[in-house]
């Protein structure tokens, strides 16, 4: 299996939207709902890490929409990126309530990285969009109900 090839369950059947990610320096990627839950992921990163990284991406990004106020509009967060002696990571708002999570090694292209995560967002972003669990949990019937 490639570093870029995903895994086969059911789980990960909306890993396909990922795979323009499989660019050079990239190490993986996860899509991930706003709320921290992951929903795919390709590349080096095990289904427990994946798990821990959307929950750490979640928190990030609700990092990044808290400093909005400083940069002139608290709903503006198009992308958050955080620099590391090792890599970076990135996040991009991808439909309504999901994210896609990338590292990269330290030496990355950040343009073609963010170019490329901005074009998924584009194109299947309508795909990706995830209710929030409360809404979700509002909008489903009932037991007893038809």
């Amino acid at each position: 299996m490639s570093t870029f090839e995903s895994a086969t369950t059911n789980a990960d059947k909306a890993a396909w939207m990922l795979e323009g990610l499989a660019v050079p320096d990239v190490r993986f990627a996860v899509l991930l709902s706003e709320d921290g839950l992951r929903i795919a992921h390709i590349g080096e990163i095990t289904l427990d890490n994946a798990e821990r990284f959307a929950a750490a991406a979640s928190g990030l990004r609700s990092l990044g929409k808290a400093l909005g106020e400083f940069s002139g509009n608290v709903t503006s967060v198009r992308q958050n990126m955080t620099e590391y002696d090792d890599g970076m990571i990135f996040i991009t708002a991808v439909g309504d309530g999901a994210l896609i999570g990338v590292s990269t090694i330290r030496d990355a292209d950040v343009n073609l990285v963010a170019h490329r995560m901005n074009e998924i967002a584009v194109r299947v972003g309508h795909e990706l969009g995830s209710l929030p669990r409360r809404q979700w949990a509002q909008s489903m019937p009932t037991l007893g109900q038809s």
